[in-house]
């Protein structure tokens, strides 16, 4: 787990956010993905540029972790 995000029951229902913070890891990459620079990130949710690099460092992790499956040709 990085030392940025925090899972915690009693916060967001348990769903990854940034420290010290009740700002979802999602709500992070939604930003950007939505074409939000890191400046208007930091601002709108009161989070630091290592705020941002932890969560996409966090999606990266998840995604590596992933098992892929196929589908069946048929």
């Amino acid at each position: 787990m990085n030392e940025r995000i925090i899972i915690d029951p009693e916060l967001q229902h348990g769903k990854p956010v940034i420290r010290g913070t009740r700002v979802p890891v999602a709500r992070i990459l939604g930003g950007l993905a939505g074409g939000m620079t890191f400046d208007e990130i930091c601002r709108e949710y009161d989070v630091s540029t290592e705020d941002i690099r932890a969560a996409i460092k966090y999606a990266e992790e998840l995604v590596e972790q992933e098992t892929h499956h196929p589908l069946p040709m048929g």
